[in-house]
């Protein structure tokens, strides 16, 4: 695989250098593209091919990742159709809220298309990508890109009516959580911890228990009950979290996240 990266950003650096890190690709393999140039410096001193031009990048590869903002994916994939050969090369957006008819508009032909929502975390091999790959995409070249994407993190495949809620539940959680973490620090603080070894402990205490959730395979409700002891110090506070209304405020959150993204490629 030759792989070309449209625009040199915080999600494409994440991508980018998780796949380099687990080996994945050569760094000769891989095309990075961006009109500012300061963010193609540490892609070069990675011994990447750097561009101003998305076009010469892409005209190197067989798999264009296309990482530039939303409303930037018209122009550039207009830019990238015109290329000779455009018809047989396979493109991965991870833009959210644009479905893959609304991108193959653009394209003008039925374009070899996967349409995929990655998550911040990627930047710590921790990342959660959805991926939603309709024909004329191979089963072969699904398998590639779902292999390539898991040098970062987790990748499934989801149908598209799914990937609004992929958007709000991996795509925009991270935010979500370090809101979380943040306050949990600030409780700390009041507590009396200092400030630095508060963000330790409250991210520790997210990291573990979201590893127990995936690696025990028990309900979250059952592991909230494992720590809630009878007449204990969990329980009043989870009867804090339960009468500030934790639970549906983040729901709303997620309602709000996922209408935003319907409405984005409108």
């Amino acid at each position: 695989m030759k792989l070309a990266v449209i625009g040199g950003g915080k999600m494409a650096h994440a991508m980018v250098f998780g796949i380099l890190n687990t080996k994945k690709m050569d760094a000769k393999d891989i095309y990075v593209s961006d009109k500012n140039t300061a963010g193609l410096a540490d892609f070069a001193a990675a011994g990447i091919q750097t561009y101003t031009d998305n076009s010469a990048a892409a005209k190197q590869a067989d798999t264009i990742l296309i990482a530039v903002k939303p409303d930037i994916y018209p122009l550039v994939i207009r830019e990238l159709a015109a290329l000779e050969g455009a018809k047989d090369r396979l493109y991965i957006s991870i833009a959210p809220g644009l479905t893959v008819e609304a991108l193959k508009a653009h394209f003008g032909f039925d374009a070899k298309l996967i349409r995929t929502m990655p998550n911040t975390p990627a930047m710590v091999g921790e990342g959660m990508t959805a991926v939603y790959a309709p024909a004329p995409v191979s089963e072969a070249e699904l398998s590639t890109v779902l292999d390539l994407f898991s040098a970062f993190g987790k990748a499934a495949v989801i149908s598209e009516k799914q990937m609004d809620a992929a958007v709000a539940v991996s795509g925009s959680s991270p935010a979500y959580v370090f809101l979380f973490i943040e306050a949990l620090a600030d409780g700390a603080v009041a507590g009396g911890m200092p400030r630095d070894l508060a963000y330790t402990f409250a991210a520790q205490a997210v990291l573990g228990s979201a590893k127990m959730v995936l690696e025990t395979g028990k309900h979250p409700g059952e592991l909230k009950d494992m720590v809630c002891s009878p007449g204990g110090t969990t329980i009043d506070a989870v009867e804090a979290l339960e009468q500030g209304g934790l639970r549906g405020c983040v729901m709303d959150a997620m309602r709000k996240c996922i209408e935003k993204s319907k409405n984005m490629g409108k």
